[in-house]
């Protein structure tokens, strides 16, 4: 399963059955022909989104997918009145944070110790879409 080729602490398949079908989440599949190249979901919760996952194959990545992926987000959130996206990002995990920053996500915090397989921290981050 590709999350368990991008994630040291993957969700189970259980956590996704879980997800999906909630009126509160939105995940979609990206394909290459009959491969699952990328996915990415996030949470509708009032006028604000999380992202809770964005994973691109090993085989696909640096082609702009993950870039792909996250506007295809950012436009769903757009059309659901989202004001803001918010997401926790490994604190390790360079190339996601520098797509994020590109994208003009913004670090507001720190979860300490938030990973439990190895207690790396979380940088948090958000995107304001809607000023009011």
């Amino acid at each position: 399963m590709l999350e368990g080729e991008c994630f040291s602490d993957p969700w189970t398949k259980a956590m996704f059955e879980s997800e999906v079908g909630s009126p509160f989440t939105v995940y979609f599949v990206a394909l290459a022909g009959d491969e699952v190249a990328g996915y990415a979901g996030m949470w509708k919760i009032l006028d604000e989104g999380h992202i809770t996952n964005i994973a691109v194959s090993p085989r696909y990545r640096r082609k702009g997918l993950g870039s792909l992926l996250l506007n295809k987000l950012i436009e769903i959130a757009e059309e659901n009145k989202i004001k803001v996206l918010m997401l926790e990002v490994r604190k390790s995990n360079e190339a996601a944070i520098g797509l994020y920053v590109k994208k003009g996500f913004e670090q507001v915090g720190l979860r300490k110790n938030y990973y439990a397989d190895n207690n790396e921290d979380a940088v948090l981050m958000n995107f304001t879409i809607r000023k009011e």
